[in-house]
């Protein structure tokens, strides 16, 4: 290809300073030069997604955020508070690259041959640093477009789809039968649903709001508890008899919400029991916390017996975990059913610069459903 390619560009980084001080901005950082097996992509999309969130901001108190330096080049400073820098520990001083997925354009390729054979494709691409102009990176890390697929309907190929295809494998491999999942009218919730009734596995989905009650309903939900409803309980022990679910991960993570749902699964088994037993059932009921949409702490009541489990679910390990092979298969399957299963939707398209405004920043922080920002780094500049 011969399209000009610029010695240095910009990239957002995130740093934290010994002295409690967040700083977020752009850097001038000089453009790689791709090794044998790798591709230079010039970065058109890329989500900012909750789990970018918590380095992009850290721990600190963004109700003290401030903007200053110039609309091209803004820097975001908030404070960190005390209590919270022992968190922050590992990261202090460094100024660190955000983002955790893209799509865009392959401009370079090394001489290997996987990397020249996506030589002017577009591609998705994880593996941090991608709220940037330029990413070099492996060419296995990439994952090649449909040519009628455009760098924003592959942008969250990755982070999203893989982790509701994963919560299904996890369930089919510690041997349970249906899924609970709370947060869920997020991007990711409604690409749940959908594979959950694609492969036919029963769902009961977890929401706050009548609106995303009637959301999930409209695409084909039969299972959708409100949290506000004065019924709450009652309807997600219906709903958890009804599918036999005793799996859920939970995208809260803090207040009580992954303790009412076991205590849901205890009181749908004990419908079937043919007879008391004092340790409760024993069906094992496990909760994953793969989330913290809500940092306090999580509180249970032991109202479930002894059979259940409690943790955390991480979308990397479960791909140590499952090896090259099977990942592989769950990203074909996520290239196949792009702009069907797997399709996402964003509220907002904005700039590297844009993405600093306060009024962005506003929004997109309360990772609010159908408040997803993407941005496009190389947005008004000429490819």
């Amino acid at each position: 290809m011969n399209t000009p390619i610029p010695h240095t560009a910009l990239q957002l980084r995130s740093l934290i300073r010994r002295s409690g001080e967040l700083e977020v901005s752009l850097a001038e950082v000089d453009v790689q030069e791709p090794g044998a097996d790798e591709v230079l992509v010039r970065i058109e999309a890329t989500p900012i997604n909750p789990s970018d969130l918590g380095l992009l901001f850290g721990a600190a108190d963004m109700s003290t955020a401030k903007v200053s330096g110039s609309a091209e080049r803004p820097v975001i400073t908030a404070q960190v508070p005390e209590k919270a820098m022992k968190a922050m520990a590992g990261r202090l001083d460094q100024s660190m690259p955000v983002g955790n997925e893209a799509a865009g354009v392959v401009v370079k390729a090394g001489s290997a041959a996987a990397a020249q054979a996506l030589l002017g494709k577009k591609v998705a691409l994880m593996g941090g640093a991608m709220y940037a102009q330029y990413r070099c990176i492996q060419a296995e890390h990439c994952l090649q477009l449909a040519d009628d697929a455009t760098p924003a309907e592959g942008a969250s190929c990755f982070v999203n789809p893989l982790t509701a295809l994963g919560m299904v494998e996890t369930m089919k491999r510690e041997g349970h039968s249906a899924l609970v999942h709370t947060a869920a009218a997020s991007n990711l919730g409604q690409m749940l649903n959908r594979i959950c009734l694609q492969d036919k596995v029963g769902l009961v989905n977890i929401v706050r709001k009548q609106e995303q009650v009637d959301l999930l309903r409209a695409q084909g939900a039969k299972w959708v508890c409100n949290t506000e409803s004065p019924e709450f309980m009652a309807e997600l022990t219906e709903a958890l008899a009804a599918t036999g679910a005793t799996l859920a991960f939970d995208a809260i993570g803090g207040g009580r919400l992954a303790g009412q749902i076991l205590t849901g699964m205890e009181a749908a088994l004990n419908r079937n029991a043919k007879e008391y037993n004092r340790y409760g059932s024993t069906t094992h009921k496990q909760v994953y916390l793969y989330g913290m949409l809500d940092s306090a702490p999580t509180e249970i009541v032991r109202n479930f017996g002894f059979s259940w489990g409690m943790g955390g679910w991480l979308l990397f390990l479960f791909l140590d975990k499952i090896g090259p092979a099977a990942a592989q298969q769950l990203r074909e399957r996520v290239a196949a059913e792009l702009k069907t299963t797997f399709a996402s939707h964003y509220s907002h398209e904005v700039s590297l610069a844009g993405a600093l405004q306060m009024q962005a920043i506003a929004v997109y922080g309360k990772r609010a459903t159908g408040a997803k920002y993407l941005i496009n780094p190389n947005k008004g500049v000429a490819p």
